[in-house]
């Protein structure tokens, strides 16, 4: 059993980093959901999930981070 403070800190982190779902993270890089799947699948470019039984989902910090890595040229 997780203590209370395990808790806050997971609770406390879920409302700073939300988890989307994949047709709100793809919609979010701006790509398709099947496309985002098939990277999932492939682990084309290991953008990292949160994947319990059937369910998937994405921290809007993890796709952030694809994206950062994923940007050419100027400054950031």
């Amino acid at each position: 059993m997780q203590s209370q403070s395990a808790i806050s800190t997971i609770l406390k982190n879920h409302s700073t980093d939300p988890l989307l779902t994949p047709p709100e993270a793809a919609a979010y890089i701006g790509v398709t959901e099947n496309t985002l799947s098939v990277w999932r699948c492939v682990g084309r470019y290991n953008i990292s999930f949160i994947k319990v039984g059937r369910l998937v989902k994405y921290r809007k910090s993890a796709l952030d981070a694809f994206l950062v890595s994923r940007t050419y040229g100027g400054e950031m």
